[in-house]
């Protein structure tokens, strides 16, 4: 029989009592996990990182060093969050109230960012909510996402704007015209209708 995948939390890592880690996931130094939040299998969260109450995540995802997942994040099966990435939620943040009151977690409402299957966001972006990265989207380092991803997008700048496609294995799609694009590394082809993306024999 195959052995259980065993399930690693460091020493100095911060872990609630009622987080649920999946199989096979690790938990690394100095890395909190808050009260409720999901991990699926398989998952990797690294130095230094924080992953909110509730925050929910699939199957193999990794959250790299000093990345912040807030609260109520939602990551398919997948997901890449790179060093010191930012998930917002708040749409109007302050620390007071108009009295001058110092707010408390029942002023506001978070909002979350939900990243698709198998999307990857780069080092030091941030993703301001309530945007949705759609599955296989790249956003690439230093990028501040305020709108809508779409699959297979390549979003790059300050505010982000498509640059290009990406197939499933993440490498820049070659455009073979007539809307066809062509992942150099698989060799599997996609198909472009106006501002989306999906495999051409899906469509």
């Amino acid at each position: 029989m195959p052995e259980t995948p065993v399930t690693r939390v460091q020493d100095t890592a911060d872990v609630a009592a009622d987080a649920t880690l999946g199989e096979g996931s690790s938990v690394w130094h100095l890395a909190q996990v808050r009260e409720g939040a999901v991990l699926g299998r398989n998952c990797v969260i690294g130095r230094g990182a924080y992953v909110g109450s509730g925050v929910v995540m699939g199957d193999n995802c990794k959250v790299q060093n000093y990345a912040l997942v807030y609260e109520p994040a939602k990551l398919d099966d997948g997901v890449f969050v790179g060093p010191a990435a930012v998930f917002t939620n708040d749409h109007f943040p302050r620390a007071i109230t108009p009295d001058g009151e110092l707010k408390s977690a029942h002023d506001w409402e978070p909002v979350g960012v939900t990243v698709g299957r198998g999307a990857s966001i780069g080092a030091r972006a941030v993703c301001v909510a309530p945007v949705t990265i759609g599955a296989w989207a790249l956003v690439a380092a230093g990028s501040t996402v305020i709108r809508d991803v779409p699959d297979y997008a390549l979003v790059a700048g300050v505010p982000a704007r498509r640059i290009g496609w990406v197939g499933r294995a993440g490498v820049p799609l070659i455009e073979r015209g007539g809307g066809l694009w062509e992942c150099p590394e698989s060799g599997e082809n996609y198909r472009q209708v106006d501002e989306s993306l999906a495999p051409a024999e899906t469509t």
